[in-house]
């Protein structure tokens, strides 16, 4: 039978071992622990995670036109930024960004460009120093110059960033997408021939058809309507043309869609707006051609008049 100083010996081993564990547990930050009689055993898990999955936060778009809507510029381009901050643990300065820019009801994010449904931009550019805890957040701008034609209706911004590290000896690409979206309205817009030029006529003569050929620079399907006036008053009072010596009447000149000789097919100018009857130009689709229709215009000399004559006619875009 062991002596009781023996077992005052084993009980203080015991008791200096398990300081120990308890020491190098607290150190290390490892727990470990034992059931009754050792049927269970529970023990701590690591890892250390040495690159971060890349992300988008917030997508956000300008300039926008209230509410939420985008107005594009007839006949021109417009700059639409799509903004985004990144995040990237392993910090914000190891990460590129690409986005799109696209008609949410024509194509998809990864649709070929399209002047009228699509555009990319792959090089984004940081607008911000990396910032954050640990300098794991980044903004950038993704600039996109969105044509006149571009489709009416929600188009999206889709922003990917892409981290490349080092792995195994191999380059591993890791993204994340994320979007905002917007809407562009309609803008009815044209341009047409500079002048009408009825060239030299006689009293009593009426000219041969001339050609005034109008564009359309807006994104949707228009309408022309037309009104004259002279240059020296919008009421004008039955005057379309003023001359050196007297005027013309607003219904000497006369307008139609198809051209011709015979007046009795074309329809006399007003003080009021008036649709081009047959006349619809289509928006355009075609990125090298703009799409062109042709007015044709008569005039009518009364007796009276004499010396250079000058009007004013207002053409003006109307929804198809």
């Amino acid at each position: 039978m062991a002596s009781n100083d023996s077992k005052g010996r084993f009980a203080l081993a015991v008791l200096l071992v398990m300081l120990c564990y308890l020491s190098l547990s607290a150190f290390f930050g490892y727990s470990f622990t034992q059931g009754a009689n050792n049927r269970n055993v529970s023990v701590d898990t690591t890892v250390n995670i040495t690159n971060a999955l890349p992300e988008v936060l917030y997508v956000s778009i300008s300039p926008v036109d209230a509410p939420n809507n985008i107005t594009l510029n007839a006949g021109s381009t417009r700059l639409v930024y799509c903004n985004a901050t990144l995040r990237d643990w392993n910090g914000g300065g190891t990460v590129v960004a690409n986005a799109t820019f696209f008609h949410n009801a024509s194509v998809n994010s990864t649709a070929a460009d399209d002047n009228n449904t699509h555009y990319a931009n792959s090089t984004c550019a940081n607008i911000s120093a990396p910032y954050g805890t640990n300098g794991e957040l980044i903004n950038v701008s993704c600039s996109f110059p969105v044509l006149y034609y571009a489709n009416v209706g929600f188009w999206r911004c889709n922003v990917t960033v892409t981290d490349n590290y080092n792995y195994n000896e191999s380059v591993v690409n890791s993204s994340r997408s994320n979007f905002n979206s917007t809407h562009i309205n309609a803008i009815y817009a044209l341009n047409v021939t500079p002048l009408i030029d009825y060239g030299n006529l006689s009293v009593g003569d009426t000219s041969d058809p001339q050609e005034a050929n109008v564009t359309n620079l807006g994104n949707t399907n228009i309408n022309i309507s037309v009104r004259g006036f002279t240059n020296t008053s919008y009421l004008s009072n039955g005057l379309g043309m003023v001359c050196d010596v007297g005027n013309i009447s607003i219904a000497s000149q006369k307008y139609n869609a198809i051209g011709g000789t015979n007046p009795a097919t074309y329809t006399n100018l007003s003080h009021t707006s008036a649709q081009v009857s047959g006349l619809t130009i289509a928006q355009q689709t075609n990125d090298s051609q703009q799409v062109v229709n042709a007015t044709y215009w008569l005039l009518y000399v009364p007796p009276n008049p004499f010396g250079r004559c000058n009007g004013t006619i207002v053409f003006q875009a109307e929804r198809s």
